[in-house]
This record gives structure tokens, sequence and C-alpha cells, in this order.
């Protein structure tokens, strides 16, 4: 930072807010901390009784903070992301130019943010988003910064964006209703309804539906029926527990799926099946739990498997942290810190 006269700070960096005052009719910053100097400020400048001003003084090897921003924002921007078109203060946005899941390398972005005096901040990953919501900001910390720092940002990053959203490709879904009381028609079937309105929000639809009972051959043949209407998932309801009478997971093995876990560290939905047939159609058996509570394991495992990211045991696994619903009075998920 120096000091220079206002008629030779032309290209500089102003190092802090310039207020103008205007009686009667205006009293405000007329030019902001960061801003550039342009021959058509200077005189401006004189006439709010500026004769010199301090200023970072831009050399070869020194980026803007706004510059800098950009140079973060094309680490981060990857498929279905795209940036504000105007820099605020040395900050810029990310948002999601379609709807689906976000997805974060969060190796890479912990890298990237151990590089002091820059920062790149976005939401959570693996979750659910819509075209146009916000995705991550950046900026850097001082006014300006030597390129050489910008360079190891970027070679902290890697080769791949940090930032990707992978849109919704799912559509046909078949659902499995288990259960000899909901079959026989002594009970309502209240499970389905919950399941196709939250298959509805990522844009899946029932195409068929199947109501075979408890008996194992009887539910591996109807999920065998489901598949032959070319579903993109198969969601098989109840039957979840360790209970003797609870088959569905052995049904679905029956069926030809194979398991990728029966169990997850989330509460509620630790009864949760994922698996996957020969030709990578997804099924999941969901846990009661699913029918009543707010939100569950379904609802998280939801927006990768909408976008048709194959799941791992590591995947699920990883919800052990963040993974217990702490029962709120009113829901407010995804606004909350379950599964995050």
């Amino acid at each position: 930072m120096r000091e220079i006269p206002v008629e030779q700070a032309v290209g500089h960096v102003l190092c802090h807010d310039m207020t103008q005052i205007v009686p009667g009719r205006f009293k405000g910053p007329r030019f902001r901390k960061g801003h550039v100097v342009t021959a058509e400020d200077v005189p401006v400048l004189l006439s709010m009784g500026k004769r010199s001003i301090y200023v970072w003084e831009m050399r070869p090897g020194v980026v803007h903070e706004n510059d800098a921003a950009l140079q973060l924002c094309r680490l981060a921007e990857g498929a279905g992301c795209t940036h504000a078109s105007d820099i605020k203060e040395g900050k810029i946005e990310l948002k999601a130019a379609s709807d689906g899941c976000f997805r974060v390398r969060s190796e890479a972005l912990l890298a990237v943010n151990s590089v002091e005096q820059v920062m790149i901040a976005t939401r959570h990953g693996n979750t659910a988003v819509r075209a146009g919501d916000k995705l991550a900001g950046m900026r850097v910390i001082p006014l300006v910064i030597e390129q050489s720092v910008l360079g190891q940002a970027a070679a902290a990053a890697g080769t791949e964006p940090l930032c990707e959203v992978v849109p919704f490709k799912l559509r046909r879904v078949g659902i499995v209703t288990t259960g000899s009381e909901v079959r026989a028609g002594l009970i309502k079937d209240s499970f389905t309804p919950v399941v196709e309105r939250k298959l509805a929000d990522f844009g899946m639809e029932c195409v068929a539906h199947e109501l075979p009972g408890d008996d194992v051959d009887d539910v591996a043949a109807a999920i065998a029926r489901v598949r032959e209407q070319d579903v993109d998932l198969v969601v098989c309801t109840g039957g979840m527990s360790v209970d003797p009478d609870d088959n569905t997971p052995g049904a679905i093995q029956r069926a030809g799926a194979e398991m990728v876990t029966y169990g997850a560290p989330v509460l509620p939905g630790a009864m949760l099946f994922v698996g996957y047939f020969d030709d990578g159609t997804p099924v999941l058996g969901l846990p009661g739990c699913v029918m009543f509570a707010g939100a569950t394991i379904f609802d998280l495992v939801l927006p990768r498997v909408a976008a048709g990211i194959r799941l791992t045991r590591a995947d699920i696994v990883a919800y052990g942290e963040g993974g217990l619903c702490l029962g709120c009075p009113e829901c407010h998920y995804p606004i909350c810190p379950f599964g995050k």
C-alpha cells in the first residue's frame, strides 16, 4: 500500500471506500475498496477534494481480487454449473444450470482451501438442487494476490472441476408393497402414496405397482413383473426388519439383485436395503419409518439415485456423521443438519 497523487493513480486499486458528499443530494461511497481507478475517475476524485489516495500498487505477477475470483471460479465450475455475470466486492457465485444432484470433490476442495489467502465455500454435496440455486461462492482474502498463490490453488484442485450438477434422469419406477394385511385389504396402503410424493419431487412416477403379500417367492415374482415394465428403479416397501416374517431383503436377492448394503448408520432409516440388478437397475428396500417420519435415509439417498449415480457401501457408511435426525417438532428438511 502506498500514497500517490490522484493523477498517477490510474490502473491502481483503492485500499478503502471513498465517500462523496453532495449537499442535500447524496452521501455515501463513491468508489468502493478494490475499485481500479480509471482516467474518468480522476476529475471526480479531484472534485471530492482528493489530491492523493492510498492504493495497492499493481505490478507484474499480482492479480486484482476480481480477476482472482474468476480464476477460482474456473476451478470449481463443472458440468451443470454456471457463474453469475457480475462480481460483487471481489466475490463471485456458482449457480445450478439445471435440476440435479450437486456433487463436490471434497478432498480437492479441502486442499484448495488449505492454500492461504483463497477460499471457496459450497453447499453440501450429494444433495438435490434446482436450476438457479446457489452452489458455491469464492474470493481471495486480500484486494490483490500473487499469481503464484493462485497457481498453488489450481495445483491443489487437480485437473477436474471441484463441483458439478448431475441431472436427474430416472423416470419410471416400479413399487412392490409387501404385507399380507395390505394385500388382503385389511388395512389401507398408506406407504405407497408417501413414496410416490417423494419420487414426484425428482420427476419420477410409478408405472407398475404390485401387492404380493409376504411370501419370499411371491415378492420375488412381483419384483420380476415390475421389471418387465421397463422401469428405471424398483422400490420395495415394508418387511425390512430382522423379524422372522420380514422377508423383503431375501426376496430382493432371490429376484436377482446384488446387495450393496442391508443396513445404514442413519436414524430413522437403519434398515435400508440397496442393491443393483445385472443391467444396472437400482432397487431400494425401504424401512417402515419412511411412511411416517418427515425425513429418513430415503431422502438422503434419493438425489443420487434419481441422477443415476451408483451407490456404494462406503457412500452409505459416510452418512453416519450427521445421520441422526433430531426429531424437530416441525420438520424443515433439507434445511437442517440431518445427513450433513
